[in-house]
């Protein structure tokens, strides 16, 4: 071991596809669960790497996170913690540990509910609507933007490195979003221009030097080195 899109028809008939991201190092388990929710229509993907659970998060972005408690490498207690740092996703523990005090624990770490193993279907099917209607009824779904484990939340503006926050200006903000939007690309210096002009600021060629330095050096400071890449005369990079 190592370390299809459900739709829900809404008040006034509009659906919304939701992903699922499954965390359980039983393969029965995980096969079996898999297969419940695809019939019921759901977009799951069961995590492969334990050492690399956040990636996996980030890199799929799903709606709802299903999370066993006991698990090769780190615990789901820390998986639920590092989620934390950059998204409000609902997160549903799953455990045959079923006593109150990891049930008080998963609460505490940032749980939103705790199903006990074996679960009925139609309980687990019951519990993951509600949470989904609850969560995006009210606000939208969470954009994460990652690169070499940095973390954009689109929403709240917030970067994160290793669960440490990295703190950005709204131009710099402006300037990685747009590079990580088009990871692999490059991004011209003429549409970062018109990105900052956005934040109702007077840019020129030179405030973009200016602040791309900014980001560049506060993102070294963090340990991102080399994150932000120059193509001379076309513009800059993330790859």
């Amino acid at each position: 071991m190592q370390c299809s899109q459900k739709t829900i028809t809404e008040t006034g008939g509009t659906s919304m596809n939701y992903r699922i991201f499954l965390v359980e190092d039983d393969r029965s388990i995980a096969d079996g669960l898999r297969h419940q929710l695809e019939q019921w229509d759901f977009a799951v993907q069961v995590v492969q790497n334990f050492r690399g659970v956040l990636g996996e998060f980030t890199a799929f972005d799903p709606h709802l996170v299903l999370m066993d408690i006991m698990l090769p490498c780190y615990d789901g207690y820390h998986w639920c913690r590092e989620i934390r740092q950059v998204s409000q996703v609902p997160i549903i523990f799953l455990s045959s540990a079923s006593d109150n005090m990891n049930l008080i624990m998963a609460m505490n770490m940032g749980g939103d509910d705790f199903i006990a193993k074996p679960f009925d279907w139609n309980v687990l099917l019951a519990k993951i609507q509600a949470l989904l209607r609850r969560t995006y009824d009210f606000g939208g779904q969470t954009a994460l933007l990652e690169h070499r484990d940095a973390i954009l939340n689109t929403v709240d503006a917030v970067l994160t490195y290793h669960g440490e926050r990295i703190d950005l200006t709204k131009n710099e903000y402006r300037i990685l979003q747009a590079l990580l939007e088009q990871k692999g690309k490059v991004v011209s210096r003429e549409t970062l221009m018109e990105r900052l002009w956005a934040t109702d600021s007077f840019v020129d060629e030179n405030t973009l030097t200016v602040n791309v330095n900014r980001l560049r050096k506060k993102l070294d400071k963090a340990g991102l080195h080399d994150f932000i890449r120059t193509k001379v005369g076309m513009g800059y990079l993330v790859e």
